[in-house]
């Protein structure tokens, strides 16, 4: 899988020149702000020297010769650039951090409206968790490009460079030799930085993974439980767990490297006053007050080096964070292709397929030479075996998916030259998996229609028979349904998706299994509504219960992907071909299912080898 590649690095990074054309459109965007904190930066680092540069004077004048007047003038002047180093540091810090957090809160925004805007094929094999990872976690790092980060950084190279721009005039030969020192330390840095970036990166992909791995087991808590696999999800999490811990430790040695060359770096500058500070004043080249000026002096470049050092973690962070969201920003959206297709203004919601087929893997085709045509305001059922494409075939309809040949026409126009958008805004679905949001009822009903006045709400809701056991609930139509409906039955949750679909009043209707979660009574009360839902509009039906098609215009048989058989209920029936079959192997269970009251017995069960036989064709040894 893509994700494992990437979290054992065996994934080509994107070029850290595209990363970095991204960092510098982050810091445009804010450069004002930042242009401003350049500012409060010079401010503060003018008044951070004062300090340094006073204490010359106060050891060797005001000490040394006594004047004490001189005294009273250097206090003020320090407390003075104490209050404006303060001052700046807060302004500094509410500017920046502001600026970081808009920053992070856009690019969230961006990322999760490039998200739902990319194909559906795209989601069918990246985990949701990793996707939410992407998007909440990853976008944290920018913070160190355009907040906190950025201006420490450049506050510890306007410290360093005019720190040791002022040492090298105090003592060039002593200075050298820390310079010396200081750069071997960069070096150390540039290290640390080539080795934190990739490491970051998979510390980042795992995490995402066993995020996504954890929301898939507490979503489907009720699964893991029936099965009782939660010893099962314990190992696979344990398993990331101790992945991230590795890679975690790998950026611990990392930043202790680092940590250990900065103790090292303070002990080597220690040595070089010792050795050649100490013997320059015994030989009068430099006063006492001007060896502590250069001691205080050395304190403030290697602090700052330090601090260089901590911030080239952060940006490790940013960067692998940005390589990731590159990532998902540089695929092509649903929208980048409508720009360069033709508007579909209209619909009259003719739909007609021209010999398609369809493969998910190369070579192992779904559906084979598919021909249809499905005229305006006409039913159209699909019935057959589980895997014979019939899903399939309603996924092109709706266009989450593209035939691998062939082609699918809406109006006569090739949907692949038609902006989806347009073509979507005119379709209502009913999927197999009635999706319902952690809302209320009103809110999931009106899903399509979010404007849509309360009065219309319930009247969609009588229509599919929700109106019945939503007033039941003492908040009616506010009663909040929970994650994914878990607080409905699945009766109820697909009568509430029927609403929705009423309330978006599609011309193009596709009904997967619309029926599946209901009982022969609740079946029987919303016919009715289905029926007047699919009045004028052009409909597709996926469903095993035969009973409930026997309206439709037009039958579909499919089997191993290929039509074999089309017509109406009556011609189907009478053909005596593949429908037949289904229909007396459905019969012969619903009649076995349901004995006439007053019969004092039970009847045997059918012979699973019958329906077998009934059911399969030549080959095929799945029943129905």
């Amino acid at each position: 899988m893509s994700d494992d590649q990437t979290a054992t690095g065996t994934k080509k990074l994107p070029a850290l020149k595209s990363v970095w054309r991204e960092a510098r459109e982050l810091m445009w965007e804010r450069r004002w702000r930042l242009l401003i904190g350049l500012v409060l930066i010079l401010v503060n680092r003018a008044a951070a020297f004062v300090l340094p540069l006073a204490s010359k004077h106060v050891i060797d004048d005001v000490i040394g010769r006594r004047d004490l007047e001189l005294l009273t003038t250097l206090a003020l002047v320090v407390g003075v650039a104490t209050v404006v180093q303060a001052a700046s540091s807060f302004t500094l810090a509410q500017l920046v951090s502001l600026a970081a957090q808009r920053s992070i809160a856009d690019m969230r925004k961006r990322v999760q409206q490039q998200v739902l805007r990319l194909p559906v094929s795209y989601f069918d094999h990246t985990k949701s968790g990793i996707l939410i990872a992407r998007v909440m976690n990853d976008a944290e790092g920018i913070r160190n490009l355009v907040g906190t980060g950025i201006v420490q950084l450049l506050s510890g190279l306007l410290t360093a460079g005019v720190g040791l721009g002022y040492l090298f005039y105090l003592n060039w030969q002593m200075t050298t030799v820390t310079l010396a020192v200081l750069l071997a330390f960069g070096a150390l840095m540039g290290w640390a930085f080539s080795r934190l970036r990739p490491i970051f990166r998979q510390r980042n992909e795992v995490n995402a993974q066993i995020s996504g791995r954890l929301a898939e087991a507490l979503g489907g808590v009720r699964v893991v439980k029936a099965y009782t696999a939660e010893k099962r999800e314990d190992r696979v999490f344990a398993k990331g767990v101790h992945q991230l811990l590795r890679l975690v430790n790998r950026t611990i040695v990392a930043t202790s490297a680092v940590s250990a060359g900065s103790s090292l770096l303070f002990g080597a500058i220690g040595l070089i006053m010792m050795l050649i500070g100490v013997r320059s004043v015994v030989d009068g080249g430099m006063t006492l007050g001007d060896l502590f000026k250069y001691i205080t002096l050395t304190g403030m470049v290697a602090a700052a080096m330090v601090q260089i050092s901590s911030i080239t973690t952060q940006l490790s962070e940013a960067f692998a964070g940005l390589d990731r969201i590159r990532e998902i920003l540089d695929q092509e959206t649903e929208d980048m292709a409508d720009a360069e297709r033709q508007p579909l203004p209209e619909l009259r919601g003719e739909i007609a397929l021209e010999d398609v087929s369809f493969e998910y893997v190369p070579g192992t085709p779904v559906l084979r030479g598919v021909s249809l045509k499905a005229a305006p305001g006409t039913t159209t059922a699909l019935v057959g075996s589980s895997g014979a494409g019939k899903s399939t075939l309603v996924s092109l309809i709706m266009t989450f998916i593209r035939p691998t040949r062939g082609r699918v026409l809406v109006d006569g126009k090739d949907l692949r030259q038609v902006r989806l958008r347009d073509y979507r805004r005119y379709l209502g679905v009913v999927l197999q998996d009635n999706f319902l949001f952690d809302g209320t009822v009103a809110e999931n009903i009106a899903y399509a229609r979010p404007h849509a006045s309360r009065e219309e709400i319930e009247a969609a809701g009588r229509i599919a028979h929700c109106h019945e056991f939503v007033t039941a609930f003492d908040q009616g139509y506010d009663t909040v349904v929970g994650e994914r409906g878990v607080k409905l039955s699945g009766g109820q949750r697909q009568r509430v998706a029927i609403a929705r679909a009423i309330l978006a009043d599609p011309r193009i209707l596709i009904l997967d299994e619309a029926t599946s979660s209901l009982d022969s009574e609740s079946e029987a009360m919303i016919q009715d509504g289905l029926r007047s839902l699919r009045r004028g509009r052009t409909t597709f039906v996926i469903a095993h219960r035969l009973s409930t098609i026997q309206s439709a215009d037009q039958i579909l048989v499919l089997e191993d992907g290929e039509i074999v058989e089309r017509g109406t209920h009556e011609e189907l029936l009478a053909r005596g071909g593949r429908y037949r079959e289904l229909y007396d192997t459905q019969y012969k269970i619903e009649r076995d299912r349901f004995i006439n009251p007053g019969e004092d017995f039970t009847p045997e069960p059918p012979d699973p080898s019958e329906i077998v036989a009934a059911v399969a064709r030549p080959g095929r040894s799945r029943p129905l």
